[in-house]
């Protein structure tokens, strides 16, 4: 399920230091300025594979807020956990995406995307694409809160499945089973194997 999410995902969120550091003005120029900068990083045939990566990879750190991200996932369990615990989860989950997102992105290059529409309720948004392909229009939301003229994202809705809750759901199985600790185990087993995983 994980790994369908993050193909789906793939052509989503992703922004280019040009862009952060101008003040975001409305949730869809913060999400279509982030589909029109990893497109374009995708097309880019002069950037090695290396260089490529690091670029995502400073990008998704630059809009994912992987706190609000991680407290969101662990839920009751986070409140559970010591400081230690609750920053080396925070580490480790914002690598876990970061290489699984890295992992699936290389495959678009050619993806259109459509903005159907933003819903605004204070400080949070939830912004409609569509992520438009050769054989279907798949929907994904992003929820983003504004934070210092600064819209960040801390879920995305994908096909009506939330990504934090799927990994809410998994590691609400195991922190049960084996512990925090063993968690936080199974999450340094999966980093490696996505990182040694051929290109």
């Amino acid at each position: 399920m994980l790994k369908q999410l993050f193909l789906m995902l793939a052509a989503g969120i992703a922004l280019t230091a040009a862009t952060i550091a101008s003040a975001d003005s409305t949730p869809t120029d913060a999400i279509r300025g982030s589909v029109e900068s990893i497109l374009t990083l995708l097309q880019d045939k002069e950037l090695d594979q290396t260089t490529r990566r690091g670029k995502i990879r400073k990008v998704i750190n630059a809009r994912f807020d992987f706190r609000a991200m991680s407290q969101r996932t662990l839920a009751t369990n986070w409140k559970k956990a010591s400081d230690e615990q609750q920053k080396e989860f925070v580490q480790l989950f914002s690598k876990l995406i970061e290489n699984t997102y890295i992992g699936r992105v290389e495959a678009y290059t050619d993806e259109k995307v459509d903005y159907p529409g933003e819903k605004i309720k204070g400080k949070k948004a939830v912004v409609e694409t569509l992520i438009l392909t050769a054989s279907a229009d798949i929907p994904v939301n992003y929820k983003v809160y504004l934070k210092k003229d600064k819209w960040w994202v801390y879920d995305v809705i994908i096909e009506g499945i939330s990504l934090i809750s799927n990994y809410r759901s998994s590691y609400q199985e195991i922190v049960k089973k084996d512990g925090f600790d063993g968690l936080i185990v199974k999450m340094k087993a999966k980093i490696k194997e996505l990182e040694t995983q051929p290109a």
